[in-house]
C-alpha cells in the first residue's frame, strides 16, 4: 500500500499516530512559510538565521499543538502555521525587549552551550538547509523587485493560498479588481523571472 504524501494524506497519517509524517508535512510548507515570515519581520530581523529560528519555533509549536489543528480546506494548514508564526514573532519581540532590559542572552535549542535545551524540530542536513535557504532568498529577491501592491497580492494568492473572494474580503476590493490585480502582478513576476524575453 502506498503511503499518502499529499498534505491532507500526511495530516491523516499524523492523526493515525504516524509521527514520521511530521517531517515531510513541514517540508512541504517550509519555503512558503519562510517567505511569509520574512515579510512579517522588521527589516533588521529579516536575516536568514532569524527566519530559520522563527520557523523552528513555529514547527515545534505546531508539533506540540497538532491536536488543536482542524482541517477545513487545502489552505487551512498553512493558515494555521502562519498564525502560530505570528505568535512566535510576537513572543520573540516581547522576550527580546525583556532581555534588553535585563541584559540577558537567549538560548533555546540544544547546543554545546545549552545541553538541556529542546531538540530542534528540523533535522535536515546542512547542505539541504543551505539549498532551501538559497531558494527562499532567490524568491525573496524577485518579490522585492515588485511594487508593494503586486507583492502583497502574490503573497496572499500564491503563498497563503487564499481564494479570490478571500483576498477581496481582506483587501476591501471587488473580486474583479483583485483578479485583475493578481493577473498583472503575476505577469510582472514572470517578467522578473525571465528578464531576457
Amino acid at each position: 500500500m502506498e503511503t499518502p504524501t499529499t498534505a491532507f494524506g500526511l495530516i491523516e497519517r499524523i492523526r493515525q499516530g504516524d509521527r514520521d509524517a511530521f517531517t515531510p508535512l513541514f517540508e512541504k510548507y517550509q519555503r512558503r512559510l519562510a517567505v511569509l515570515v520574512h515579510y512579517k519581520l522588521s527589516a533588521a530581523k529579516q536575516r536568514p538565521e532569524d527566519i530559520d529560528e522563527i520557523l523552528q519555533e513555529t514547527f515545534l509549536a505546531a508539533f506540540e499543538d497538532f491536536g488543536q489543528f482542524e482541517y477545513r480546506s487545502p489552505g487551512s494548514f498553512l493558515n494555521w502555521l502562519s498564525r502560530i508564526a505570528d505568535h512566535v514573532i510576537t513572543d520573540e519581540a516581547r522576550y527580546e525587549n525583556r532581555q534588553k532590559r535585563r541584559g540577558g542572552e537567549m538560548t533555546r535549542f540544544r547546543s554545546d552551550s545549552n545541553p538541556q535545551g529542546a531538540e530542534p524540530a528540523d533535522t535536515q542536513s546542512p547542505s539541504r538547509v543551505m539549498a532551501q535557504r538559497l531558494d527562499v532568498e532567490s524568491l525573496l529577491e524577485k518579490l522585492n523587485v515588485l511594487p508593494g501592491q503586486y507583492r502583497e497580492i502574490i503573497l496572499l494568492a500564491k503563498i497563503e493560498g487564499l481564494s479570490t473572494q478571500e483576498m477581496a474580503d481582506r483587501l476591501g476590493k471587488s473580486r474583479e479588481a483583485v483578479a485583475l490585480l493578481l493577473h498583472r502582478a503575476v505577469q510582472s513576476f514572470r517578467k522578473i523571472q525571465k528578464p531576457n524575453e
